[in-house]
């Protein structure tokens, strides 16, 4: 594997950690605050920029999300998401104060799951070079536009009936279109222009995470969001990046790791409805 790429997963993995810790300080924060009202957002920004505590994890995001864009300069797409799938497991610690037996059986499990899908990953990379490429205009549009419809009926749905889980979701859905307009933005030229949609979906995501920090705990709602923010975009690393995966057992240790980091997420989701 190349010298940039391997720099490029340990920067991702520093920013899932990073950006982890830091849901949980905004959950911390969100949950004493009055309820959000999507009829009245500015409202409650004001309020978030007022909490000091909240300010800390929103900065320690931010900061993740700068390391995060390096890793995208220097790996391709799906490996970098694919490290930063590891942050469930980080969140799920985080919030058992570092003691994994504090931690429900599903959990615990979920959390060794991410654990062996790392490993396969790292040896997956062994030896390999993998790249990804422009992508074509058109895919990237029609891509972009599914993402961000789909968050925002999850976020309809949640502020309903349904919920921490849909609001979960559906601000992953919204921040797996800002990860993949984040690596738009790295490739320079006219794909600057993605800036404007990475804008929008992280601007989108962050509010509605934090009203999905009022409807549950800090692992139902950005436990839900890293699943989704990190599944869409691996995939689209294939189908929109022209990925590839390495030749002979390689690529299905590759293929093995990223179910494993997905299944990771999926015990996670169903532990959440198990406690509902």
């Amino acid at each position: 594997m190349a010298t940039h790429t391997m720099v490029g997963l340990v920067l991702a993995l520093v920013s899932a950690v990073a950006v982890n810790w830091a849901y949980t300080r905004e959950h911390d924060a969100v949950e004493q605050l009055p309820p959000f009202s999507p009829r009245h957002p500015f409202r409650f920004i004001r309020l978030l920029l007022r909490d000091r505590q909240w300010l800390i994890g929103f900065g320690t995001e931010s900061a993740g999300w700068l390391v995060y864009v390096a890793a995208l300069r220097l790996a391709p797409l799906s490996l970098v998401q694919a490290i930063g799938a590891s942050g469930i497991a980080v969140l799920a610690l985080v919030t058992a104060h570092g003691h994994p037996s504090r931690l429900p059986r599903l959990e615990r499990l979920a959390v060794v799951v991410a654990f062996a899908g790392l490993v396969l990953l790292s040896l997956s990379l062994v030896d390999t070079t993998q790249s990804d490429h422009a992508p074509d205009p058109a895919n990237v549009v029609l891509w972009l536009a599914c993402v961000l419809a789909g968050g925002l009926l999850l976020a309809r749905s949640g502020f309903g009936r349904a919920g921490a889980p849909a609001l979960g979701l559906g601000a992953g859905v919204l921040f797996a279109g800002g990860d993949i307009s984040a690596k738009l933005v790295v490739y320079g030229g006219a794909w600057i222009l993605a800036a404007f949609a990475l804008v929008v979906c992280y601007g989108l995501g962050t509010t509605i995470l934090q009203g999905g920090f009022q409807h549950g705990s800090a692992l139902t709602s950005a436990g839900l969001a890293t699943l989704a923010t990190n599944a869409l975009p691996i995939a689209a690393g294939f189908v929109v990046f022209d990925e590839e995966l390495p030749q002979n057992g390689k690529g299905a240790l590759q293929v093995a790791a990223f179910a494993l980091l997905v299944l990771s997420a999926g015990l996670l989701a169903r532990a959440v409805r198990a406690k509902r």
